[in-house]
């Protein structure tokens, strides 16, 4: 049986251990006051920024259509009412210069019938479209004023500003406006990839492509079939292989000139900054402050900055990261100096041993590992900043993307050079973990420790 304490005894408890009594009662407030606060915050950030409105002015379909514009492709034909004829543009299209796809068809009273599925279609003629949505009839009239939304229309047919827009889903839209039809078909995939549409090999699958490159029968008179294959892929005018490679090769090589530079900077000036190895206040608050002075500065606004003083390329960027890292390397490295284990220093004194070598010996060994497996990490985290300061004019793979993002239309080359980013992040995280796990004898963390 639990003892029942008498008022006296537990009187006397709660003078001897009130403290212990009190602190316990803290301890089941806290954390209730801690989650109370919380959720108020979260309440005044979510009025604060204005998210409600934020959310209910997003334009959800535009995103939906970047979005789709990853992983697909679209050809957007312009139906022209002339005064005899309609004629076809295509604003842009990976059919080739002459495309001639088996989903529009001539009618024989001049007009175009564009398919889009089994069930919906539409029909083209002079003064009016026919809509058909899955299986649906719907004419829609056309006047020198505008299009003309018919009646019983479904949600997918809208009107707006004269124009009568209807939505096929995936499959795309068709825009009916009193001049012309103007059509997007969306299709899976990325077809021009390996080679655009002017190449030789253009369409052509595997096998063929195997046959074409081993045939002596040469495409150009200037190069065997194997070169030319190779040429035809990296010169691609769509995708331009060479140019995103070598401005991701110059992204990395970007990332490590200046993570390496940091370093080799870093570390003489963290000797410096750390008042048990240098006994001067002066110097250190000195190289301290400098360290505070470049690791307050974003890297991103160091890059704006050279830039504006050396011009677009990769010498700003390696001065961006230069900057930042050694003064994040320096403080760190300050850190990891003033806290290290005075005993070894201790013994190599000890023994008679020389500054230079009680420093060698019996400092170094204890930060270096440390030091070296933040560089790493620096190095690491500089592939991705990198990009980011490449789209501000300092060159690399983060030019060429935001260049791919302002034409608005060219969102496959984004994917492709963000996929291309996600694997070199990757490699380079995977590398960098093992080489760390090796510097400092712990296990990396896709290693399980030993038992």
């Amino acid at each position: 049986m639990t003892p029942v304490l008498g008022g006296e005894e537990l009187a006397r408890l709660r003078t001897s251990h009130g403290r212990l009594l009190r602190d316990r009662r803290r301890r089941r407030i806290v954390p209730l006051l801690g989650a109370v606060l919380a959720v108020i915050y979260l309440i005044f950030c979510w009025s604060f920024f204005n998210f409600p409105g934020a959310l209910g002015s997003a334009q959800w379909d535009r995103a939906g259509n970047y979005v789709a514009d990853w992983y697909s492709w679209e050809a957007s034909p312009r139906f022209r009412f002339g005064e005899d004829r309609i004629a076809v543009e295509w604003t842009r299209s990976l059919l080739g210069d002459n495309p001639d796809p088996d989903w529009i068809r001539q009618t024989g009273s001049g007009g175009y019938t564009v398919l889009f599925s089994d069930r919906s279609r539409i029909e083209i003629e002079r003064g009016r479209v026919r809509v058909h949505l899955d299986g649906v009839s719907y004419l829609v009239e056309i006047t020198s004023q505008g299009a003309l939304l018919p009646e019983g229309a479904p949600p997918a047919m809208a009107l707006k500003s004269g124009r009568v827009t209807v939505d096929f889903g995936f499959a795309g839209l068709a825009e009916i406006r009193s001049s012309q039809v103007y059509v997007r078909k969306r299709f899976l995939g990325w077809p021009n990839f390996f080679f655009d549409t002017r190449s030789p090999f253009f369409g052509m699958d595997p096998g063929e492509l195997w046959e074409a490159a081993r045939s002596t029968d040469r495409l150009d008179p200037r190069m065997p079939n194997w070169q030319l294959l190779f040429a035809e892929f990296f010169y691609n005018s769509e995708w331009q292989h060479l140019d995103v490679m070598a401005k991701l090769l110059q992204t990395i090589v970007m990332a490590f000139v200046g993570t390496l530079f940091a370093a080799l900077v870093a570390f003489p000036l963290c000797v410096l900054a750390a008042g048990n190895i240098t006994r001067n206040r002066l110097t250190n608050w000195l190289i301290k402050r400098c360290f505070d002075l470049l690791r307050s500065i974003d890297m991103l606004i160091w890059a704006l900055f050279f830039v504006r003083g050396f011009g677009p390329g990769p010498i700003p960027g390696i001065a961006a990261i230069f900057f930042t890292d050694t003064g994040t390397l320096g403080k760190t490295g300050t850190e990891a100096l003033e806290n290290i284990d005075d005993k070894p220093r201790e013994g190599m004194q000890s023994v008679g041993a020389s500054p230079a070598n009680v420093q060698r010996f019996g400092v170094v060994p204890q930060v270096l590992p440390v030091f070296l497996g933040q560089v790493l990490y620096f190095w690491e985290s500089n592939t991705r900043s990198a990009t980011i300061i490449g789209a501000v004019g300092a060159g690399g793979i983060g030019l060429k993307l935001i260049e791919a993002m302002r034409t608005n239309q060219d969102w496959e080359n984004v994917a492709y050079m963000v996929l291309l980013i996600l694997v070199v992040v990757y490699v380079f995280d995977t590398a960098s973990a093992k080489l760390r796990a090796r510097l400092t004898g712990a296990p990396s963390e896709r290693e399980e420790p030993a038992r």
